[in-house]
């Protein structure tokens, strides 16, 4: 029986998934030959099936590997079946990357299939010189590269590379899939990005869950499977979230709901529900049952298992049809506009109005990866310090309200009206950063979330490793004690002013939506580490003297002042074919803009380098006392026999001299 429902399982996934993308791309009309050029029926149905292919080979892999990771002892057989099935998914994603790639090599080329060279050159230029075939062509390396280390690597720490490589393999796709109108380009980018990794995840795990059921006695699966409940459950608001954004931003009002495109959504959106409520399901009935003596519970899990994934089965389906399918509001490019501003072309958006402080905090462009970021940071913070107070343990309220401070500020920063105005103007970028390295961890880091983090999750005892482990692992890992030593922290916050501003990195940020939201991982990361490094509550590898920590302040203050005039005084124009060819047609210029910026480094960074200031003096002034207090209440236990062996020790050089 348990290997007859191991293959029954992902069969019933497989075909619901055949079945539902049949149905819909014949409802939606995604597989309905061209009025102008038919490249065939072969390849009008082979590409949603071979990208649903890709879609379940994917998951399988990545949903694997963080089970694996998080939820399954190294130790125990299920571990290396887990890797196993990780491995066989990659394979399948890689072959079906590649049939993907081809295919669309077929539709947008229109090449008539020959086996010649001719052939091969211009399937080789697609390929190679075009942003749609890079991008399969990435997939299918990546994919195949995650092939190889699935069988060959079985170290637990190193695994977490090699998801962390399983998730950039989804990257390619998700930044050439549907993007919506031209000026919603990012926000439909992330949220595609966030709906693949996640429905990634929920799906593979639950797989992963199925094939190595048999290799799990009862105690082990109801753990596996609470923890699966719990990531799944943010999988379950991940994707929830970001398929609204997406549909929102595709259908535009609800009468497009009555429209095939519209009807799919709704179709998909009736099956996430149902995912929810088996979810829900699972973690109140379940799961309870399974730590009950004499209760097996197998024949429950078997038929939840296999109505699960028949719901994941046409959820995927619909999806990979969605794909193919017109979406009611067409998606332009800028360059395609009948008569595009110079903003328009740049950035796919047009210009904002004139920047006015009402505009700074009405204008809002939304960024659904620093949302879920926030709330999340935000919610676990608090489900921490409600777990302190619930066993009686204090939990200081000041760090509570800086770490909210600090979340509410990265949500406005990555959400409102600056970052609206950053992509047109240098002034504005200049403010993100120097409040995304300087004023956020000013406020974050004594919210100290790693002591919060190890004093209220559990410890693991079965060989897995959870938040906490991972959190430890890290704390005391060889790169963390080098990239937080002071002066290494020093430098790579004050050095990579230079190297972020004078190098093509620059223009990579500014210009790509991937390189801006690298950019706020950096400055946030390198800040971060700057400021643990001065005033730091969380454990860390070495804690310079206070004295040390106030010249590495001031030396910080004196290049953050010469990097700021260094700008201000500068004659030419930073990327000078971006910021210079916006078309403001405000009277300000942009090289005076870019003046402007230098003026922001300098005195808006020196702000929260102030307070930084100041509470590195409080924190010594208090370990002064702290230090007094120590020597008052050894001299009370000891009489104070330090200082009579100091006095004894003149005395008997006095008597000598």
């Amino acid at each position: 029986m348990p290997r007859l429902v191991r293959i029954a399982g992902p069969a019933i996934l497989l075909l619901t998934a055949l079945a539902a993308l049949v149905v819909a791309l014949a409802y939606g009309g995604g597989a309905d030959a061209p009025l102008l050029v038919d490249p065939g029926a072969v390849v009008r149905y082979g590409l949603p099936v071979s990208k649903l292919f890709v879609n379940l080979g994917g998951a399988g892999a990545v949903g694997a590997l963080v089970l694996a990771c998080f939820a399954l002892d190294a130790g125990k057989p299920e571990f290396n079946r887990a890797l196993d099935f990780a491995a066989g998914s990659a394979a399948v994603w890689t072959v079906a990357s590649a049939a993907t790639g081809f295919y669309t090599f077929m539709t947008v080329l229109q090449q008539p299939i020959r086996f010649d060279d001719a052939f091969g050159a211009v399937l080789a230029g697609f390929l190679t010189a075009t942003e749609l075939g890079q991008a399969w062509l990435a997939t299918t390396l990546i994919a195949a590269a995650v092939t190889v280390l699935c069988f060959a690597v079985r170290n637990m720490t190193v695994l977490v590379f090699v998801a962390a490589l399983a998730v950039v393999g989804l990257l390619p796709m998700s930044l050439e899939g549907h993007r919506g109108g031209t000026a919603d380009h990012d926000t439909a980018t992330s949220a595609l990005f966030l709906h693949v990794l996640f429905a990634a995840i929920w799906l593979g795990g639950l797989i992963t869950l199925v094939i190595c059921k048999p290799l799990l006695d009862k105690g082990r699966l109801g753990t596996v499977l609470a923890r699966y409940s719990t990531l799944a459950l943010v999988c379950f608001i991940v994707v929830a979230t970001s398929g609204y954004l997406s549909a929102e931003i595709r259908l535009d009002n609800l009468q497009n709901l009555l429209t095939p495109y519209g009807i799919l959504v709704l179709a998909k959106t009736a099956t996430l529900l149902t995912l929810g409520l088996f979810g829900a399901m699972q973690r109140r009935f379940f799961i309870a049952r399974m730590h009950r003596p004499n209760v097996s519970g197998r024949g429950t899990f078997w038929w939840i298992m296999a109505a699960e994934l028949g719901f994941m089965g046409i959820a995927s389906g619909v999806a990979a049809a969605l794909a193919k399918t017109a979406t009611p509001v067409p998606e332009i490019a800028a360059s395609d506009l009948a008569d595009p501003t110079p903003a328009e072309l740049l950035t796919g958006s047009p210009l904002p109005p004139p920047v006015t402080l009402e505009n700074l905090f009405t204008l809002w462009s939304l960024d659904l990866i620093w949302i879920l970021i926030v709330a999340f940071g935000i919610f676990f913070y608090l489900a921490g310090v409600w777990r302190l107070h619930r066993r009686g343990d204090a939990w200081p309220i000041h760090r509570t309200v800086l770490w909210i401070a600090g979340m509410l500020l990265l949500f406005y920063i990555t959400n409102g009206g600056v970052n609206v105005y950053e992509h047109f103007l240098f002034s504005q970028h200049m403010l993100a950063h120097m409040i995304l390295g300087m004023a956020i961890p000013v406020l974050l880091v004594p919210g100290a979330p790693i002591t919060l983090a190890l004093r209220t999750i559990a410890k693991r005892t079965d060989g897995s490793r959870g938040p906490r482990e991972w959190i430890l692992l890290l704390v005391h890992s060889r790169p963390f004690a080098f990239l937080a030593k002071p002066l290494v922290a020093a430098g790579l916050f004050a050095g990579s002013l230079w190297v972020f501003y004078y190098t093509p990195i620059f223009s990579w940020a500014t210009t790509n939506h991937l390189g801006h939201e690298w950019m706020i991982v950096h400055f946030l990361g390198v800040g971060y580490l700057f400021v643990q490094a001065l005033i730091g509550i969380d454990p860390a590898p070495s804690r310079p003297p206070y004295p040390v920590r106030l010249l590495l302040l001031l030396a910080t203050m004196a290049f953050h002042a010469f990097f700021g005039l260094a700008i201000m005084s500068s004659a030419g124009l930073m990327l000078a074919d971006w910021y210079g060819a916006m078309g403001w047609a405000t009277g300000t210029s942009a090289l005076a803009d870019q003046q402007v910026g230098g003026g922001i480094a300098w005195s808006v960074g020196e702000i929260p380098t102030v307070a930084l200031a100041i509470a590195v003096a409080i924190m010594w002034s208090r370990s002064d006392d702290r230090e007094s207090k120590r020597y008052d209440r050894k001299a009370d236990r000891d009489g104070d026999a330090e200082l009579e062996a100091y006095n004894e020790m003149l005395a008997a050089r006095a008597r000598r001299s």
